[in-house]
């Protein structure tokens, strides 16, 4: 007699389905789990079929790479070795995970879904690591920042020196356009970001740390620069030169013109600073730009900020994180560390941005404009 028959004799004929539920539990859960509707499954919430770490991070290199010969190189054991790995993994399972093709591996179906996991549970399992040897007095661990492309100009040097402090933190740094941050930061892909101005479509807690100037610049020897009276309209019929749609600067320049009233007119859209500067300096046009990207620029005479009523603009760099998530002690100090550290030691890699010598270019660039009256 099989358990559903042997359990079938303790209801009378006459009852269904729909009132079990007023039948003792222990009774309903008999019945439940003597009927095996998923038999490939059966098992896995067994201690037994919990894979290891060594495991999952066998497989997960494998994914990464497309390679069991190059993570075995990475993980410094036999291809053997890795094969095995996989092999216990799957058996764990109860699903092929890899395919092997004529130039590595690629995963399964199965094996994609396994993959998002792993790489949460490692990335889990490395972060109580941190924190358990922070909680002993050995801080460390791995500082995940994402970054706008401007901060890029800046940041690294305050890297290092937040590293030199604690030497043993290590650094991932991802850097890209500001829409590209914003979604790595929603996703959990880095635990803090660096940015000019905070998401508002997104729960986070932002603290500004540092002055970020940004304005309007030519080459020296642009009409612009001797026209008096300067004005935004003038620059609206100026060939302007700008980031990319998704950038901090792009949006910001063209909150700028629409305050004013003035439609922006783009004369090129470059997706770097540096092609920016580059064109700008050469005469093409004016750029808005962080004066972080051109600091040696403008020391070489190489541009000039235009001499138009409140340029260049005082900005804010922020630095945000979810506010629904506890960050790890390694990024929570390094938030504190920009937060009572940041300014002074951006102006330390950059002096030229010390306010008196933006004033001091401002009066130069004023007094020349005098002279050609």
């Amino acid at each position: 007699m099989s358990l559903i028959e042997a359990h079938a004799l303790l209801w009378p004929p006459a009852e269904t389905p729909s009132n079990l539920c007023h039948r003792p539990v222990a009774l309903k859960l008999n019945v439940l789990t003597a009927i095996q509707r998923f038999p490939n499954i059966n098992g896995m919430g067994s201690t037994k079929r919990i894979p290891s770490l060594r495991q999952l991070h066998a497989f997960h290199t494998v994914a990464r790479l497309s390679s069991v010969t190059q993570a075995a190189v990475e993980l410094h054991l036999s291809q053997s070795a890795v094969s095995i790995q996989i092999g216990e993994l799957e058996a764990r399972v109860g699903a092929p995970l890899v395919t092997r093709t004529g130039r590595g591996v690629r995963l399964t179906e199965a094996g994609q879904i396994l993959q998002g996991y792993a790489d949460q549970m490692l990335n889990l399992w490395t972060e109580a690591s941190d924190e358990m040897a922070s909680f002993v007095g050995q801080f460390s661990g791995v500082l995940r920042v994402g970054a706008v492309t401007t901060a890029e100009f800046w940041l690294p040097r305050l890297l290092v020196t937040f590293v030199n402090e604690n030497p043993r933190v290590k650094i991932k740094l991802r850097v890209g356009k500001r829409d590209e941050i914003v979604s790595g930061l929603a996703a959990k892909e880095f635990d803090i970001a660096v940015t000019g101005q905070p998401p508002r479509d997104l729960a986070v807690s932002a603290f500004g740390f540092a002055k970020n100037p940004v304005g309007f610049l030519a080459a020296p020897g642009h009409p612009l620069m001797s026209q008096p009276n300067l004005t935004m309209a003038a620059l609206a019929d100026a060939r302007l030169l700008v980031r990319e749609p998704g950038s901090g600067t792009r949006t910001t320049v063209e909150r700028l013109f629409r305050e004013a009233g003035l439609r922006l007119r783009i004369g090129s859209e470059l997706s770097s600073n540096e092609s920016i500067k580059q064109m700008c300096a050469a005469g093409f046009g004016p750029a808005y730009l962080s004066l972080h990207t051109c600091v040696l620029e403008i020391k070489a005479g190489l541009l000039a900020i235009l001499p138009i009523p409140n340029n260049p603009f005082e900005r804010e760099w922020f630095v945000v994180r979810l506010a629904s998530r506890l960050v790890p002690q390694v990024a929570a100090a390094f938030e504190h560390f920009l937060r009572i550290k940041g300014q002074s030691e951006i102006l330390k890699q950059i002096p030229a941005l010390r306010r008196p010598v933006l004033r001091k270019k401002l009066d130069h660039t004023e007094n020349s404009r005098r002279a050609c009256l």
